[in-house]
């Protein structure tokens, strides 16, 4: 099995926050984001990571960034790890391509979703609403249908536990209403440029979250940008409207989970070796096909 980053021990530098997959260090005016190899699901991280994963989200992260900065600036100062403050250089061997310096910007407080197909929690409220965060949608949609048009659903943040679905009015709360219509115009559209790029690649992005933050009285796109863990990937080949879609993210380790019995709290359940290097090939084949370069 290959090397896999589980954790970042870097005691002299402060950590500002744990995520389930991303550390996030405080470099006084900057911030250095890591990503490891841990996956989560159900809420909950697991004890074996998958190869690669956390290079793979920095760098279709880094793709996506430089491909869609005509629309919005973002956080990113640097990523080659030769270009780091000094004090890193002895971490150089972790950050090698799963991290990135960024500024310091102070995030809004709602997550920026935008949906072009009917999957997830926004299938199953138009189930029982026929709507999804307050819009109202057309009759007789079938699960993973195509939306007339992409729609911008917003959520709250959640440190723990699950993000809930707000709609606009209770965004507006949050953020204000010409903020609100600033990242609702930019997340429209980040998504319809990478929507279209991707789908001449064979990729389906059902839907995706975008991030933003204010940094020097100016807004930017910040965090995980268009990444298999913040978006639906589906391949375009196969795709039918009506059925749960094929997905290249953690599809192989949630299926194996629903399959034990297990009541999705610690302690978590061992992943067989099978599962994770499936995993670990999706991954692998959603950054080959977006930036249509190897890993290396």
């Amino acid at each position: 099995m290959e090397n896999v980053i589980l954790a970042t021990d870097f005691s002299d530098i402060r950590l500002l926050k744990k995520g389930k997959v991303r550390d996030v260090y405080d470099l006084g005016d900057k911030l250095l984001i890591v990503a490891s190899d841990r996956i989560s699901c159900f809420d909950v991280v697991l004890g074996r990571g998958i190869p690669h994963k956390g290079e793979v989200l920095t760098r279709v992260s880094l793709f996506w960034f430089n491909f869609l900065k005509g629309i919005i600036d973002n956080h990113l100062i640097a990523s080659d790890v030769n270009s780091y403050p000094k004090e890193l250089a002895k971490y150089s061997f972790v950050l090698k391509n799963r991290s990135m310096l960024v500024k310091k910007a102070t995030p809004l407080p709602i997550e920026c979703i935008v949906r072009g197909y009917l999957s997830g929690s926004g299938w199953k409220e138009y189930q029982a609403k026929s709507s999804v965060c307050g819009i109202k949608l057309p009759t007789g949609l079938l699960e993973s249908s195509k939306l007339p048009a992409p729609i911008f659903t917003p959520s709250t943040k959640a440190d723990i536990g699950h993000d809930i679905n707000i709609d606009e009015k209770a965004a507006q709360e949050l953020v204000g209403s010409g903020l609100l219509r600033q990242i609702k115009e930019k997340s429209l559209s980040l998504y319809k440029k990478a929507a279209d790029y991707a789908e001449g690649r064979g990729i389906i992005i059902a839907d995706t979250k975008f991030e933003f933050g204010i940094y020097e009285n100016k807004l930017i796109l910040i965090d995980e940008v268009l990444t298999p863990d913040s978006s639906r990937f589906w391949p375009k080949a196969g795709y039918r409207p009506g059925q749960v879609q094929p997905s290249f993210d953690k599809q192989f380790v949630r299926d194996y989970l629903e399959g034990l019995d297990w009541d999705k709290t610690p302690p978590v359940p061992q992943l067989p070796d099978e599962i994770i290097d499936k995993t670990r090939d999706k991954y692998l084949e959603a950054y080959r096909i977006i930036t249509g370069k190897d890993l290396n």
